[in-house]
C-alpha cells in the first residue's frame, strides 16, 4: 500500500523546521527532501491554512512553525492535509455495472466502514505524537546535515 508522499513531505519537511535557527526557503526544504519547490510550497499552503506554519516573502522570508513543535501532533498535520492515510479497497473491478450488485455494495460497505475504524484509530495514534517527539526522534538517529541561514546549504 502505497504511504502519502503529501503526509511524507510534510513530517520531513517540518521535522527540519524544528530546529531551524531562520525561516527557511521552499528551495531549500525542496532539496532536504528531494522533490520540487513547488510541491513544498503546495504542502506548506495547507500546514499555513491550518496554523501549523507561518511564511514571509522576500529576504530573510521562507517557512517557520508557527506554534511549538511539541504543541504540534502528527494527526494535526494529517488533518491539515486533509487526505486519508488508508486507500479503499476496489470490489468491482475494471468491469463491474455501474452501481454493482447488491453483493458487491454489500462487500464495499463493509470494507469502507473497516478502513473508516481504522483510520480513526490511525488518526488517535497521531494525536498522540508530537512533533518534537518525532524531531527527537531524528536526532537519537545521529548527526544530520543542517541548513544555513536562509535556507541555503
Amino acid at each position: 500500500m502505497p504511504r502519502s508522499s503529501r503526509f511524507s513531505v510534510a513530517l520531513h519537511v517540518l521535522a527540519h523546521l524544528v530546529d531551524a535557527p531562520e525561516p527557511q526557503t521552499s528551495e531549500a526544504l525542496a532539496g532536504c527532501v528531494g522533490t520540487n519547490p513547488v510541491v513544498v510550497r503546495r504542502t506548506m499552503a495547507g500546514l499555513r491554512d491550518a496554523g501549523l506554519v507561518t511564511s514571509a516573502r522576500g529576504a530573510g522570508g521562507g517557512w517557520a512553525l508557527a506554534r511549538a513543535a511539541d504543541r504540534i501532533t502528527l494527526r494535526d498535520v494529517h488533518a491539515a492535509l486533509g487526505e486519508r492515510l488508508l486507500q479503499g479497497i476496489d470490489v468491482g473491478g475494471p468491469h463491474a455495472p455501474a452501481g454493482g450488485c447488491r453483493i458487491q455494495r454489500a462487500v464495499a460497505g463493509t470494507l469502507d466502514e473497516f478502513l473508516d475504524d481504522a483510520e480513526a484509530l490511525l488518526a488517535a495514534r497521531l494525536g498522540r505524537i508530537t512533533l518534537a517527539a518525532l524531531a527527537e526522534r531524528v536526532r537519537a538517529l545521529g548527526p544530520v546535515a543542517t541548513l544555513a541561514p536562509h535556507g541555503h546549504a
